[in-house]
């Protein structure tokens, strides 16, 4: 190594040794790295890392001029940050000599006499107790080679161990063993001069590592399969389509075979259902006018029972679902009675004892839809893991949200894998701006004028307009590099694709049959409809006679010598129109798309993702709300009442009795007024405590709540204090 002089090639200890040959040079990444006198002054891809070749000579030539303090010899290139230390050493002398170098911000480095040291009570006892990684003893004593967790109180570990560990798990997966902390976990490791690489689990880069895990099981199990091609076929999108048990997966039936009619319904093996009996969560659903076992073609078919049917609903008190609804996490509690019912006897917010056929239907669908969301957010969660803490800023105007999202998205040292933070140029008072709240507002306009802009066509479900100015200036790319970023930087959902354009991106254009609803110029679809109904063959003929430059320019002029020819002549139209006339929009958007693998994961669960990108985002509602918040609460208070009244103003709000609006209240906890598709970073939480005021924590999304006597006291002041912090942000 030209730095430390040594042959020695550990990258556990001095990093990745790696050599030139071009430049003639050699040197380990930490000894590089952690060199006092060089910056990273060029690209990633420049020189070593960035660090520029001449730098490295010149950095090479000022160690050489250096002798160390540990092994008197010259190239010293590493020096002691403290103020007035003179010392000076190699990497690996000073890792003999316990220094302390942090991989982090500045890269410093601290001598044996002027290094961090982590501070114990007097009361902590002065024992042994096993490290949580090798399980060998390790003493209670501050020294160099012993760390202690932040976040735990008897959570010890050596140094080394934790070395290894952190090299092993990478910055997403590195935490504590005990608690899983992450964040104040790793900021004291780094302080204590562990090094965290920015990179994913070692365990996650072994290629085909879980390829096991892709398997789907394929192989109906009912007692009396009704198809002719074997238990083991499986046709998509079918009635011989194999549906797994939704709680264990390892059990399949053909739709057919269990009297299902479509994919969306829930199915239960035999095993499952008899585990969930006996638990007492199960609850039989009535049987249908068809028997459980019936002759089918001559064939006797024993049919699997429907899913379960939920408790019928309580049109009790309208807080009643408040003992369900929750989710509560009692800390420092003795067992709460009330948490401890049988779910039947549980009661659930019912807003409308009697519903119509057309509610019902709805009310489902948005169930399926919320469920769904769900499971796109879990996805999201996966491709965020890529973002790292290095940010990046935007500076923003909101009167210009376009062009100033251009720029920041176009910019040299914009990447996705940044944190973003956002800037409003006119904003007056930028210091007090809140990060989240800015960055929720950016996405929220930037996909409202998405929506809005030239680069979609359509009313409600839009498809890709062709602009020839916009394929010019690569914009289909940006706009979907934009989504894709949105997604899972805590954006909104788009909410206004047509269903012919998502299976477009998707399922790619070849396999799309577009229909006449997603031709959005309405002249067109005017001719279309024409040729489409003509109900003889002279008034098509005289049709397309008006309409032969209409025809030419698609592509479609031919003959017609009969009424049934119409049928492949407005396929082909529509065809073109929908799909043809975008195929350089389609490919530069789907391009932008695949940014942060959101293409990808679109393609391996497109009915996960259809909820997000062909749906409007459900409209905020108490239950929703109230879902959204864990509530936590201590031994001194009242929990249940607190939280009676906490969904008491939640059902006010609804039904408009006051005024502010749940989205307000979204606002004023977490500074977005809409729920993310990747859902909030923290969780947001509540916390009951004997303050005057209610607090919203937007760093930690954490609505702290005061207790009050009574509801209207807790109403009243929840009033005043959103109503005026809101007013004052929108000032």
């Amino acid at each position: 190594c030209v730095l430390c002089g040594r042959t020695d090639d550990c990258p556990e200890k001095y990093g990745e040794k790696r050599t030139y040959v071009e430049y003639n040079l050699t040197v380990h990444y930490y000894c590089l790295l952690m060199s006092s006198g060089i910056w990273q002054r060029g690209e990633e891809d420049e020189g070593v890392d960035g660090f520029l070749i001449k730098d490295i000579r010149k950095e090479v030539n000022r160690a050489g001029k250096l002798k160390c303090n540990i092994c008197k010899k010259k190239g010293a290139s590493i020096g002691c940050v403290a103020p007035k230390c003179k010392r000076s050493y190699h990497f690996p002398c000073g890792l003999q000599r316990e220094c302390i170098f942090q991989f982090m911000e500045d890269f410093r480095s601290y001598c044996w006499e002027h290094r961090p040291v982590q501070e114990f009570t007097d009361k902590q006892p002065r024992e042994a107790s096993q490290c949580t990684i090798c399980l060998d003893f390790v003493e209670h004593l501050s020294v160099y080679t012993v760390l202690k967790s932040p976040c735990c109180k008897n959570a010890w570990f050596h140094r080394e161990c934790l070395q290894y560990q952190a090299l092993s798990a990478g910055i997403f997966f590195f935490r504590c063993t005990v608690c899983n902390n992450k964040d104040k976990f790793q900021k004291e490791m780094l302080r204590m001069g562990i090094h965290i690489p920015e990179r994913d689990a070692s365990w996650e880069l072994e290629e085909n590592a879980y390829q096991d895990l892709l398997h789907c099981y394929q192989h109906c199990d009912v007692k009396r399969c009704l198809c002719k091609k074997g238990r083991d076929y499986n046709e998509p999108d079918s009635k011989w389509e194999i549906k797994r048990c939704q709680c264990c997966g390892s059990r399949g039936t053909h739709l057919a075979c269990s009297s299902m009619k479509s994919w969306e319904q829930n199915w239960e093996c035999m095993e499952c259902r008899s585990i969930l009996a006996k638990s007492g969560k199960y609850s039989k659903r009535k049987k249908r006018a068809l028997a459980t076992s019936e002759k089918t073609n001559g064939t006797t078919c024993l049919l699997e029972e429907p899913p379960p049917k939920s408790p019928r609903q309580s049109s009790g008190s309208p807080r009643s679902f408040l003992l369900q609804s929750p989710k509560m996490m009692c800390q420092n509690l003795s067992p709460c009675p009330h948490l401890e019912l049988p779910a039947s006897n549980r009661v659930t917010m019912s807003f409308s004892p009697v519903m119509s056929n057309r509610n019902w239907s709805l009310s489902l669908r948005h169930k399926h839809l919320r469920e769904k969301r769900k499971e796109v957010c879990n996805i999201l969660k996966e491709l965020k893991a890529q973002v790292k803490t290095k940010t990046t800023r935007l500076n923003i105007n909101a009167e210009n949200i376009w062009r100033s999202a251009l720029k920041g998205f176009r910019q040299r040292i914009f990447s996705p894998t940044n944190t973003i933070e956002v800037d409003f140029s006119n904003c007056k008072n930028r210091s007090k701006t809140n990060t989240s709240a800015s960055k929720h507002h950016f996405f929220q306009l930037l996909m409202l004028h998405l929506q809005n802009s030239s680069l979609f066509e359509g009313s409600s479900g839009k498809s890709l307009s062709l602009d020839f100015q916009a394929v010019k200036e690569n914009l289909y790319f940006e706009a979907g590099k934009m989504i894709a970023v949105s997604l899972v930087h805590g954006g909104p959902p788009p909410g206004f694709f047509s269903k012919t354009l998502f299976k477009c991106l998707v399922y790619g254009p070849e396999h799309v049959k577009p229909a006449l609803e997603d031709v959005a110029d309405v002249d067109v679809a005017q001719t279309i409809q024409m040729i489409k109904y003509a109900n003889n063959l002279s008034s098509l003929q005289s049709t397309l006679q008006d309409c032969c430059e209409f025809l030419a320019a698609a592509g479609c002029l031919r003959p017609v010598t009969a009424l049934c020819d119409k049928n492949v002549l407005v396929n082909d139209l529509l065809i073109y129109h929908v799909i043809k006339r975008i195929t350089l929009p389609l490919e530069s958007f789907r391009q932008g798309l695949k940014t942060l693998g959101v293409l990808e994961k679109m393609q391996m669960h497109p009915d996960v993702f259809s909820s997000i990108f062909c749906y409007k985002p459900e409209r905020l509602s108490a239950e929703t709300v109230c879902d959204l918040f864990t509530i936590h609460s201590s031994s001194d208070v009242n929990k249940v009442e607190g939280a009676d009244f906490w969904m008491g103003y939640l059902q006010d709000v609804e039904s408009g009795e006051s005024v502010v609006t749940l989205e307000d209240i979204l606002l004023f906890v977490t500074g977005s007024c809409y729920v993310p598709s990747v859902g909030f970073d923290p969780e947001p939480t509540i916390k009951f405590l004997h303050i005057r005021y209610p607090i919203g924590n937007r760093l930690l999304n954490c609505l702290e709540l005061p207790i009050t006597k009574t509801y209207q006291q807790f109403k009243n002041i929840m009033e005043l204090t959103i109503r005026n912090t809101l007013s004052v942000e929108r000032d």
